[in-house]
This record gives C-alpha cells, structure tokens and sequence, in this order.
C-alpha cells in the first residue's frame, strides 16, 4: 500500500485533502504512480472544481512530466513543499499521525480488499464524526440529518423555528 496526498506528502494510500481540512479521497493500492494521480485529480476536478493552487510533495507520482503538463493545461499552479520541510504541510502531517494513531498501527489487513474497506470507512468517520480541535470539536463535515416537514403548516412552522446544524448522532 502507498499513499500519497495532492495537498501534501507520500506515505500509504492517496488522498487529496482541501483547505476544509475533509479528505476527499483516499486510495489505497500496492503501487501507486502518476496515472492513478492524474485519474484521481480528474475526478476530484469534475466532482468539487479545478482549484487555482495545488499544494503537492515531491514524490515521482507528483513530478512526473505527465502530471506537470496536466496540471499546466488545467491551469493549475502548484505549490512544492521543500525535501524534508513536514511544517509546510501542517495539515497533511497531523492527518497522516491520527490515521497511523487510531487505524494503520491498530489494524492488520489480510487482503487489499479489507484494507480498502476498513480505510474508507475510517475516513468517512474522520470526515463526519471524529471532533477536530482545529475546527472547534466540530468534524470538517458532519452528516446532517435531513428535516422531513410535517404535513401539518403548523408544525411546519415549529420546525423551521429549531436550528438546521443538527448532526447525526451514532
């Protein structure tokens, strides 16, 4: 398995993270190079909107001449954290410690197919529930519970009246 992050640095999987501090991806391959950095970045692209900036380590899957040119192309400036620099990516480090903290020095995969399943699952909660001191104690995106209106106009107008920000307790 290897890792590595369009916002940050190489270690186990790849995982693009977004200044909302939510992981948006993380893949999770025996090998992974250019080409599955370019299919990820293009997705993401499409999904969320090509960014203006792109903070990305100096790994061979980040440097590549193919990724360059495609970057360059989709008008994309990026942003080189400096060999050994870790403070230039703040974010990306303290997200790499808790999910070697409280997942990939806690577990042991069998198959690629568990480690695929128990890392998502793990960044869905990162994402939705596990408090973020930076943010607040608040997760970057929390599941929000959809309001179903009542068919009555009174009780319609109780329930506009409660906040929205309610989140999905488990």
């Amino acid at each position: 398995m290897s890792k590595s992050y369009a916002s940050g640095s190489g270690s186990p999987g790849q995982g693009p993270i977004g200044y909302s501090r939510k992981c948006l991806a993380i893949d999770v391959a025996r090998k992974l190079g250019s080409e599955d950095v370019l299919e990820r970045l293009n997705e993401l692209f499409i999904r969320r909107g090509v960014p203006k900036y792109l903070r990305r380590g100096n790994g061979p899957e980040f440097t590549s001449s193919r990724v360059r040119q495609w970057l360059q192309k989709m008008e994309v400036n990026t942003l080189f954290m400096e060999p050994g620099s870790l403070w230039e990516n703040r974010y990306v480090e303290s997200f790499h410690g808790k999910m070697l903290d409280q997942l990939l020095n806690t577990e042991l995969f069998d198959t690629l197919l568990e480690a695929k399943v128990l890392i998502e699952r793990w960044r869905v909660h990162d994402n939705t529930e596990r408090p973020h001191r930076s943010l607040g104690g608040r997760p970057p995106a929390p599941t929000v519970i959809a309001s179903q209106l009542p068919a009555s106009a009174t009780l319609q107008q109780t329930v506009a009246e409660y906040p929205r920000h309610c989140t999905k307790l488990s």
